[in-house]
């Protein structure tokens, strides 16, 4: 009722302030109203208008009912005016939302009706417009109202979970009323009117693990000390129900998947006390001996397992490391094992997790401890040395068969099989050593020589006897040591001079020596001069006892014109057990020095120094002389490339024109070598015509025209030319090749080259050429050729003419 009230009072105040003093809500009332005098004539200037009147409406009903099923259309209200007296003179109209089709109206009596059922979730309300017009005249009588059609709610949609089903997860071992998720219900229905939209929550499936608060909607646990080792997931279904709750409301419900998330409240177990591992004594240390595992019920994190050893008799031989991805516990060698020496161990291994969680310190300690214990099994090893490597001295030249040292190894199994010796031959190619077999003793097979090398390197292989595939290497290193076998010698060429000026007494040059061999405390040398017991008049050798000498000058006055080289020999001996010497020369020149006794020169310029040339002049003399060699060589060369010029075939006369190409000619049909319309136009032969390959020395010898102007003809042409060069008297004494052939390979004409001419010379005993020796014997065979062929030429020339 209060609801209508107000809806009233936002009508009356959109129908322009009408007086609502006698509206009266219950139905069957009417809404009296007196019309008012004029109020708007003035606005117009006199002009006639709508007065404003006060309006009388009368609604039966204001609200109308959703989904409203019956056959009749659904009374909605009526609209009455003052001006209607009964006599049907008012006409009553509706406009607006749905006016027409979702509501009609009686135009005499103002009845509404609602043509068809409506949902208040499509649209909560309608705003249509009313008119009361004279029904003869469609004159307004009253201006044009507006009013609300609100669409009455009923409870015809229940409560529904928009975002279901849920998904949510809760550490295990949580205390009752711990927190899961909030889930929330939605009603479509109209929240403001009776319970349609009022949901409360509960719950159909998960008790008595979970509970629901029925207002809110919040989840929370009602279960203390849930495992999730003993269960992970629940499933709880929560439904919503409107009306409050009550019997008759509708309901929605929606499932929720929770699990219990893991928390370290498990420790780590082994599931044995003891476990028993072998292993091979040959194993390699950092090798894997055996694995152990402690299971931890958690997971993810909370299952990692840390793995220690217990202090005690595994602890020094043997470590453990955690695979992180099975987390188990793999025991690792850390020193090499030896049955002979112990074949078991026995010690504890500790499992502890790695995270702790403080909440459960109460359940008892988190770790575990097992007893390890791994016996040592026996392998058959091969020989073990005495030493890691062995190293000898021995002489060089040392007779061959001498014994330098010993080798020993040993079987430390437990059948201690004998042992065999040999050299690896890959570290000993040249056979320089020999070992005995049996007692490992090591001798020279060679004769050794450190000069060429120092130090020898081989490889001993010890085998055992009852298994000869195990073996064992060890490297002995034989250092070859120096006797005194070289003689000494100076130490370089040493490029001695004494100056002109030089004084008695003075020592113009030091010197040294050098050794092949390599004494054991250093090599001492000392110089001294052959001739000290014969009377020397120029030079001597003064030793200054630090393997040093100098050469020191007995008179001065050196002079280059007298005597410019001189030869000092010195005597060096060394310092070892057998005293070697060896004699060296020193070749002193005779130079020219400055004031101070630094060197000017020792060349060969003070021989021309009395002719009075100086270095200048003669550097000068020897430019000179290249210079005209240079001009000898250029005006040499000219003169050949001039007379190449002259023996050069000039490219106008078409007689001694060869033409060189390296294509194979294709017949008759190649006319593209050789320029054919020379041969063809006899016009182009002019007379007088000479050769221009060879010098005009024995005159000028007039040519006659051999080819008259008709000639067509050109195999006739060229046996013509060919005459005619045979029978020249101007042509040179050698060989000339003229090629006048232009027909290519498959031609009909033979060879028309002037090698094989018609006329040839007369024929002539070229034999004598053989008996002139292997330098003619090339020759020899070429005349011989030509004689035998001669007479194939002429027959075949004249088979040429003939066509």
């Amino acid at each position: 009722m209060l609801r209508r009230s107000c809806l009233l009072l936002v009508l009356c105040f959109l129908f322009e302030q009408s007086s609502c003093a006698h509206f009266q809500s219950r139905p069957g009332q009417e809404w009296p109203h007196s019309q008012t005098g004029p109020s708007a004539a003035g606005r117009n200037g006199g002009s006639r208008g709508f007065q404003r009147v006060k309006r009388g409406w009368v609604w039966n009903q204001f609200f109308v009912l959703e989904e409203y099923m019956g056959s009749d259309p659904q009374y909605v209200g009526k609209l009455h005016t003052d001006l209607d007296k009964g006599e049907s003179a008012v006409k009553y109209t509706l406009s607006g939302d749905g006016a027409g089709t979702i509501f009609t109206i009686d135009q005499i009596t103002g009845d509404i009706h609602a043509l068809r059922s409506l949902d208040r979730e499509e649209k909560p309300y309608y705003t249509l417009r009313a008119q009361a017009v004279d029904i003869e005249t469609n004159r307004p009588l009253e201006p044009e109202s507006e009013f609300v059609i609100k669409v009455q709610d009923i409870n015809d949609n229940e409560p529904k979970f928009l975002e279901g089903p849920y998904t949510a997860s809760v550490p295990e071992m949580s205390p009752v009323g711990t927190y899961v998720m909030k889930v929330t219900a939605t009603d479509a229905d109209d929240p403001t009117y009776g319970n349609s939209a009022r949901v409360v929550y509960s719950i159909l499936h998960g008790q008595p693990y979970f509970s629901v608060d029925p207002k809110t909607g919040v989840i929370r646990t009602a279960l203390p000390n849930m495992d999730r080792e003993m269960k992970e997931l629940y499933q709880v279904l929560i439904q919503a129900k409107d009306m409050g709750g009550q019997l008759g409301g509708l309901a929605g419900t929606t499932t929720i998947n929770i699990t219990l998330s893991d928390v370290n409240d498990n420790p780590p177990r082994f599931s044995k006390s003891i476990f028993h591992l072998r292993v091979p004594e040959s194993s390699a240390v950092g090798s894997a001996v055996g694995r152990i595992k402690a299971h931890d019920l958690d997971i993810g994190k909370n299952a990692e397992v840390e793995y220690n050893i217990v202090p005690g008799d595994g602890g020094a031989m043997f470590d453990i490391t955690t695979n992180e991805h099975n987390q188990e516990g793999i025991i690792m060698l850390k020193k090499p094992l030896d049955y002979e020496t112990k074949k078991a161990y026995t010690f504890k291994v500790e499992a502890s997790n790695a995270h702790l969680d403080p909440r459960f310190h109460s359940f008892g300690p988190f770790k575990d401890t097992a007893t390890v214990k791994i016996n040592v099994l026996d392998v058959d090893e091969p020989p073990v040395f005495s030493k890691p490597s062995y190293a000898m001295d021995v002489y060089e030249d040392t007779p061959q068969g001498t014994i330098i040292g010993a080798v020993t190894a040993q079987d430390l199994d437990a059948g201690n099989s004998p042992v065999r010796y040999s050299i690896d031959w890959k570290s000993d190619l040249d056979s320089f050593f020999d070992i005995d077999p049996v007692r490992g003793t090591i001798s020279t097979n060679e004769l050794l020589d450190r000069e060429s090398i120092a130090q020898h390197n081989i490889s001993v292989v010890a085998t055992k006897v009852n298994n000869p595939v195990l073996t064992s290497k060890v490297a002995v290193t034989v250092h070859v040591l120096d006797i005194n076998e070289f003689t000494p010698e100076l130490a370089m060429p040493y490029e001695t001079f004494v100056c002109e000026s030089a004084k008695v007494g003075q020592v113009i040059q030091v010197i040294s020596a050098r050794d092949q061999d390599l004494p054991q405390a250093g090599q001492r040398f000392s110089f001294r001069s052959p001739q000290e017991g014969v009377k020397t008049k120029n030079f001597t050798i003064r030793d200054f006892g630090n393997n040093t000498a100098g050469v020191v000058t007995l008179r001065g006055g050196f002079k280059r014109r007298s005597q410019e080289i001189y030869h000092l020999p010195v005597l060096i001996e060394d310092g070892g057990l057998q005293t070697l010497s060896s004699t060296g020369t020193l070749t002193i020149r005779v130079c020219g020095c400055d004031t101070d006794g630094s060197l000017l020169t020792c060349s060969a310029e003070a021989i021309f120094l009395p002719v009075g040339l100086s270095t200048g002049a003669l550097i000068a003399i020897l430019v000179c002389i290249v210079i005209l060699l240079v001009i000898v060589v250029l005006y040499v060369g000219v003169r050949r490339q001039k007379k190449k010029e002259t023996l050069m075939t000039s490219k106008e006369d078409i007689r001694d024109n060869v033409i060189h190409y390296d294509d194979e000619g294709g017949g008759e049909e190649d006319t593209h070598a050789f320029d054919m319309g020379t041969l063809r136009n006899p016009k182009v032969i002019k007379e007088n015509m000479f050769r221009r390959d060879v010098k005009p020395e024995l005159g000028l010898c007039p040519r006659r025209p051999v080819v008259s102007q008709n000639s067509a003809d050109i195999s006739n042409f060229i046996s013509l030319r060919l005459q005619e060069h045979e029978g020249d008297t101007c042509a040179p004494p050698y060989d000339s090749l003229a090629t006048y052939a232009y027909e290519g390979e498959g031609s009909v004409a033979d060879s028309l080259s002037s090698i094989e001419s018609v006329k040839g010379e007369p024929e002539e005993d070229y034999d004598y050429l053989n008996e002139w020796g292997p330098r003619f014997k090339t020759l020899a065979g070429i005349f011989g050729q030509r004689s035998e062929s001669q007479s194939d030429v002429t027959s075949s020339t004249t088979t040429e003419n003939k066509h």
